[in-house]
């Protein structure tokens, strides 16, 4: 029930959200590769965040993995000495989020978010219990020291058929643009 048209165009836009959002300078080089066959995302257990954006016609869920290891720690609090690291992960995978749903909301009216919440990675195998008709997992790099896990998994209860604009498809990574 979800055409590929549409599988296509979540897929960029959730790309175009992770590289715009997780980001945490303009300069920042951002890889995202299909994961391998078996949904591993190169990662230790870790945990998973989960951030869900639900409509009439369906329930999307991206997922991101992470390892709590130095490197992510100290590449997403900067200078954030004061509040703790899953504090400051959260809202930007909110904020990641959220620029999906204001992506998506061009073609469905009627969205919603959830409040992100964490699982440990362990429980990343029961997505199939939700038969979703779109899975697709990543491997995300930043800076080539960053390692994240990145999953779409969508559930259609009508069908579901757009194409996203070509220019909310277009990745522009801090360019500027001038009129």
């Amino acid at each position: 029930m979800i055409s590929a048209h549409a599988k296509e165009s979540v897929e960029h836009i959730f790309f175009r959200a992770i590289r715009s959002r997780l980001t945490m300078e303009a300069s920042d080089v951002c890889e995202i590769v299909p994961a391998d066959a078996h949904g591993a995302h190169s990662l230790s257990d870790g945990n998973l965040v989960i951030l869900t954006i639900s409509g009439i016609a369906f329930r999307l869920l991206l997922i991101l993995q992470y390892d709590e290891d130095e490197r992510t720690q100290s590449y997403f609090l900067r200078e954030e000495s004061e509040r703790p690291f899953l504090e400051v992960f959260l809202e930007i995978c909110n904020l990641c989020c959220g620029a999906v749903n204001q992506e998506l909301l061009q073609y469905f009216p009627d969205l919603g978010m959830s409040t992100p919440y964490v699982l440990s990675a362990r429980c990343r195998p029961y997505l199939e219990a939700l038969k979703p008709e779109f899975l697709a997992s990543y491997s995300v790099s930043i800076n080539d020291a960053v390692r994240l896990g990145a999953t779409i998994c969508m559930c259609a209860h009508a069908p579901i058929d757009f194409v996203a604009e070509a220019s909310a498809l277009e990745d522009t990574s801090g360019e500027l643009e001038l009129f």
